[in-house]
């Protein structure tokens, strides 16, 4: 089992994201975004992170993924938007999800999302 926490920070500009994954060892990864909006950041952050964890070779086992995001879980996890701009994560998002034997989206307040938090700042710093 792995846990996996994004987070996306964005100014009016520019985003970057954070991951903290928990596996056999702890990864933190501060990444800078090209996405403006702090939702497609959002989204962004968690596709990169079944990226990371299928680049890495740890989509072989049950993945909880956590976001403080209501939105991207909502999106990701009912499968459908009514937003245009946020079609092409969900649609990138069905073609990963397939390469998890089970893969877990749950929504977390902020409070508990912390380490990502710190991450995603840190990528936003990155940007500029």
């Amino acid at each position: 089992m792995i846990k996996v926490f994004t987070d996306a920070a964005s100014n009016t500009k520019k985003s970057g994201g954070g991951i903290v994954i928990i596996a056999e060892e702890q990864k933190q990864l501060a990444l800078p975004l090209i996405e403006a909006d702090n939702h497609q950041a959002e989204l962004a952050i968690i596709i990169h992170a079944l990226h990371y964890l299928i680049d890495h070779q740890l989509n072989d086992q049950t993945v909880f993924l956590y976001s403080d995001s209501k939105t991207a879980i909502k999106i990701l996890d009912q499968g459908q938007t009514k937003n245009k701009r946020f079609l092409p994560y969900l649609s990138e998002f069905n073609e990963l999800t397939p390469q998890f034997p089970l893969l877990l989206l749950q929504w977390i307040p902020e409070a508990k999302n912390k380490g990502a938090d710190n991450l995603a700042r840190q990528g936003l710093q990155k940007k500029l």
